[in-house]
């Protein structure tokens, strides 16, 4: 009695050819083949050709590239996420992770911000020769740098250093723009006012919205600055935060700022659990400082490097092994 009622159906005859084709050679056979491969994809692209809209000038060091799709569609992602550029810049083939700075609520287009630092291959490319019109090649949104609410407190206090605001900007726009019930405190310290990127509209969202407060930290303040000096301290942020036992800290910055605040944040009991970190560039500090470095090793000294290939070059003691690398044509993972 099923089967004939089930016969009576509109298209039987095709459905059941379907489906014995598909039991037959194992395959799929079906209209609708690929399209959960296709959406997939759409959502979680391996990479993207975004052309630049617009290149916004942040700082005397900083801009920002604002990047939009061709087809008008851009996967979602989540504030803090970042995207790969993959490119080649004088004859070396090499990618570079960026925050995505505008929020995710801005789905016509994905704003990267990029700071110049000493020797920087990829940022100090992109801001020289990139331009309006210019293509990028990027991967899609990723990375684990963004509040959670089932693991995270609904009170955060982010703690930025150069360009590693950018991640913040996203989630605070965000907040701002949506509403969202959470509570935002954001210590960003800078050696000059000049060099904080975004200052003004930090401080027009701060005076705009009660759970979003903005705290610059300034190493070499104007005579007529009366907030926050020096180094971002346990006194400095327990003056700023409070009590710090309800909140999540989240730290972005140059190296530097994880191996002083994060000492500070666990004198102050803050649990590890509670400390969120992105490194997001490389210690600003001479490599010879560091410690550990041999006495006796000069940061111009040469030394040989031998690849499994046979291969052998010449690298700079104070050179980050990657650079090195990557301007001898290796490509790394």
């Amino acid at each position: 009695m099923k089967e004939a009622c089930i016969k009576e159906f509109e298209n039987y005859d095709d459905v059941a050819r379907e489906i014995e084709i598909c039991r037959k050679y194992g395959r799929d056979y079906t209209i609708e083949k690929g399209m959960v491969e296709k959406f997939i994809n759409r959502l979680h692209p391996a990479q993207m050709k975004l052309k630049v809209a617009d290149v916004i000038a942040e700082t005397s060091s900083a801009s920002t590239l604002r990047l939009v799709s061709e087809n008008g569609y851009l996967p979602p992602f989540q504030a803090g996420q970042y995207v790969s550029i993959s490119l080649e810049a004088g004859g070396i083939r090499t990618s570079r992770p960026y925050s995505i700075s505008s929020p995710p609520n801005q789905t016509g287009y994905y704003d990267l911000t990029i700071k110049r630092v000493e020797d920087g291959l990829i940022s100090n490319y992109l801001l020289d020769h990139v331009k309006r019109d210019d293509f990028l090649t990027c991967s899609g949104p990723t990375g684990n740098f963004y509040h959670n609410p089932l693991f995270h407190s609904r009170s955060m206090v982010c703690i930025a250093g150069g360009s590693g605001i950018t991640p913040f900007m996203s989630m605070i726009q965000e907040i701002a723009d949506c509403g969202l019930n959470l509570n935002v405190i954001l210590l960003y310290g800078n050696r000059t006012l000049e060099e904080a990127i975004f200052h003004n509209r930090l401080n027009a969202i701060s005076n705009r919205f009660n759970n979003i407060r903005y705290y610059p930290v300034l190493e070499t303040p104007p005579k007529s600055y009366k907030g926050y000096t020096g180094f971002i301290t346990a006194q400095l942020i327990k003056n700023a935060v409070g009590d710090p036992t309800d909140k999540t800290f989240y730290i972005c910055g140059p190296q530097g700022i994880y191996d002083f605040c994060i000492p500070e944040l666990t004198q102050m009991g803050v649990l590890k659990k509670k400390i969120r970190t992105e490194v997001y560039a490389p210690s600003s500090e001479r490599i010879t400082d560091q410690p550990g470095w041999p006495k006796n090793v000069n940061s111009d000294d040469q030394f040989k490097v031998k690849m499994n290939n046979g291969k052998t070059f010449s690298v700079r003691a104070g050179e980050p092994l990657l650079k090195s690398l990557e301007k001898n044509g290796i490509v790394v993972p």
